[in-house]
């Protein structure tokens, strides 16, 4: 199953590019409904969030298949969902506010659920930069797992954005489910660090873990 994963890669990115390739061809093609700018901007901040999700499972998933080829998946999925959030923020200024900078900064100011999108997309930047091999190395592993454990505070954000553009129009579905899945990934990522917690413990005062007795 691993060596199939590998294989697969090429295919999974082709796969992440085509909803974006579909939805600016059916921009172009003036065929995105009464607002297309407005279906544009949606459909691709959409995909930002659904690639962003999948980033977070790739871990649990592997640890519960053990198939650690998947881990090759996560950094790639992570740049897709990248990519999609930076689309969706030009259209934003390009379409919404006819690329004008001092009427994005108005808006960010004026509404908080751009601000908080804005904030989003920004933390994401470090995370994209140092997205390859060397940054490792340059940063130090430690430092780089810290940083990149910012993808859980991008994520809350996301939601959060999400979840306000969408009471707007009181449109809920959505937020349940994208924040449901949330909540049992983060609990996952939970679960697991006090796990390998307490499997440190022991080495970390040379004593063996306990064992119930019985």
């Amino acid at each position: 199953m691993n060596r199939v994963l590998r294989a697969a890669k090429p295919w999974v990115w082709l796969a992440c590019a085509l909803p974006g390739a579909w939805l600016w061809a059916l921009a172009l093609a003036d065929r995105l409904g009464a607002n297309p700018a407005e279906a544009l901007i949606r459909g691709l901040g959409d995909w930002a969030l659904r690639l962003l999700w999948l980033t977070l499972l790739v871990t649990p998933l592997r640890h519960w298949t053990g198939w650690h080829a998947l881990a090759g998946w996560r950094r790639g999925l992570g740049l897709w969902s990248f990519a999609y959030a930076t689309q969706h923020v030009l259209a934003y200024a390009w379409l919404d506010q006819a690329g004008d900078v001092s009427a994005v900064l108005a808006d960010v100011g004026q509404r908080p659920f751009i601000a908080v999108g804005m904030v989003a997309w920004l933390l994401l930047v470090p995370l994209a930069a140092t997205s390859w091999d060397g940054a490792v190395q340059r940063l130090g592993a430690g430092r780089w797992r810290a940083l990149h454990r910012l993808v859980y505070a991008v994520a809350l954000l996301v939601l959060l954005h999400f979840a306000w553009m969408r009471s707007g129009k009181r449109l809920w579905d959505d937020v349940w489910v994208y924040g449901a899945a949330l909540a049992l990934l983060l609990l996952w990522r939970l679960v697991h660090a006090f796990s390998r917690a307490r499997a440190r413990a022991p080495a970390a005062t040379g004593r063996p873990p306990s064992r119930a007795r019985g």
